[in-house]
């Protein structure tokens, strides 16, 4: 099972560059998303047996966060397939017109989505801490020529910048494993490992300076690649430059990858008597992550890039809700799935918006629910659920952590997230309904033409996910949560 999830994506990748047929290449990408997410249900319902000294195998935490780039993978490739079948009928543009990719050959993005789920899948079943980076690392090569796709000078500066800035970070955190095996190793330099369950079970025989600066230069290095500030000066670039679905895979799926790679050693540390250590340096990024991202929130020009600097502010506060431990952690976990869910169908109604307006300029995208109205109106609904308001889900993780936040002798932690949380929502929200109300310019279509239902069908689906969140956890998913906050050293509530 393990392989498979693995190895369908990666041969699906291979035969997507090979096909001449467009219409094909589509099915063949909605198929093969359907397959695995199909495949990934099963593994939720009967997780796969694997050897304990395995370094491939789902753990609960590698189920949950394999169902998330699973099913965001699906509405992804369905939202997707739609844009490339209108692309193809010869709507070209130039800069800012909305369209997917200029002057790109389909095969090869079609080629470059399968592998970025083939190395989301390799990341979440990754048990050795070795092959998670060479997972992690791979996920930046498959999406480094999806940035580039509109073929433009700022996608080119994008692009090189992601590449740049990520390298820089993965090799950090390539030094952090170096450390990890050092500080695992006997007296005489020998028996290092850097298999997940080994390191957690040899816990306090871990040699403490080695392992605390091994978890510095991996929060420094898969922090990078999470977005969390001040190294996160990649990510509004890119995710304001790529297509909109890659904008939505790499806001929703990528950045949990780098999350799930700091947690893996937040929970080795915890193992070995050094949670509270690796808390705090998680806080600590945490806040400056939403302090920073709440400035840029107020005022932005862009709404993709504005989109971008809102999930710089949901790493910080998922590295606030693991740092705090506990409760908090579950909370994070569950935040981790709501903050996916609601980010990727936001892009791809940014994508709707683009692709109407032909511009990324908040101020010349005006009265989006006369224009399109369903659209529109996903758009506002995106705002109650990107900001935390009830009932979505997102207000049920967000008050798991505060809560935990207001633990005595951390209130202060609470005061400054809930700080950047009511600037964050007095800049999205006036940015949304900005863009949401007022006249339509006279050069755009009649108000209230028809839209399609591929277009906006996965991200109503999905806001749809995060409202049922927020209502009712399934036990299926509350079990696995808990399980895998267990197993990061957290607690279930």
């Amino acid at each position: 099972m393990t392989l498979t999830l693995i190895l369908l994506p990666a041969v699906a990748a291979a035969v997507a560059a090979a096909i001449r047929s467009d219409r094909l290449r589509r099915a063949l990408l909605v198929a093969t998303a359907g397959a695995h997410a199909a495949l990934t249900a099963a593994c939720w319902i009967r997780p796969p047996a694997c050897a304990p000294e395995a370094w491939l195998g789902f753990d609960a935490a590698g189920r949950l966060f394999l169902g998330i780039a699973s099913l965001l993978f699906l509405a992804v490739a369905v939202y997707a397939a739609h844009r490339l079948s209108i692309e193809s009928h010869g709507r070209q543009a130039e800069e800012d017109t909305g369209s997917i990719f200029v002057n790109a050959p389909e095969a090869v993005h079609t080629a470059c989505l399968l592998a970025f789920l083939a190395t989301m899948t390799l990341v979440a079943a990754s048990r050795h801490l070795g092959v998670l980076w060479v997972a992690v690392e791979a996920t930046t090569l498959a999406t480094a020529p999806l940035i580039y796709f509109h073929r433009q000078p700022r996608s080119l500066e994008a692009t090189w910048k992601y590449l740049l800035v990520c390298s820089v970070g993965i090799a950090l955190a390539l030094l952090g494993n170096f450390l990890l095996v050092v500080a695992s190793a006997a007296p005489d330099g020998t028996g290092g490992t850097l298999v997940v369950r080994e390191l957690v079970a040899q816990g306090a025989e871990l040699r403490t300076p080695w392992l605390k600066a091994a978890f510095v230069f991996l929060l420094v290095g898969y922090g990078t690649k999470m977005g969390l500030a001040p190294m996160h000066t990649w990510l509004p670039d890119a995710h304001s430059e790529a297509p909109s679905p890659v904008s939505a895979l790499l806001s929703g799926a990528l950045l949990n990858c780098a999350f799930l790679g700091i947690l893996r050693a937040h929970s080795i540390c915890s193992a070995a008597g050094l949670g509270g250590f690796s808390g705090n340096l998680l806080a600590g990024f945490g806040l400056l992550s939403m302090g920073i991202a709440a400035a840029f929130l107020v005022n932005q020009a862009d709404y993709k890039r504005l989109l971008a600097y809102s999930s710089v502010e949901h790493m910080g506060l998922l590295a606030l809700g693991a740092g705090l431990g506990g409760v908090a952690l579950y909370g994070a976990l569950l935040h981790a799935v709501n903050h996916s869910l609601v980010k990727a169908a936001l892009f791809m109604v940014a994508g709707n918006l683009l692709a109407a307006y032909r511009t990324k300029q908040v101020a010349r995208t005006r009265g989006a629910l006369r224009l399109l109205p369903v659209s529109g109106a996903l758009w506002l609904a995106g705002l109650l659920a990107i900001t935390g308001m009830p009932p979505f889900g997102t207000f049920a993780s967000e008050f798991t952590m505060l809560r935990a936040a207001f633990a005595p002798g951390r209130e202060w932690m609470a005061v400054v997230a809930l700080l950047a949380l009511a600037v964050a929502f007095a800049g999205m929200a006036r940015t949304f309904l900005s863009m949401a109300l007022g006249p339509v310019s006279d050069e755009f279509e009649p108000a209230g033409r028809r839209e399609h239902r591929a277009a906006f069908g996965p991200a109503l689906a999905l806001l749809a996910a995060s409202l049922w969140l927020g209502l009712w956890i399934p036990n299926g998913l509350n079990g696995l949560l808990g399980h895998a906050a267990r197993l990061l050293g957290g607690d279930a509530p």
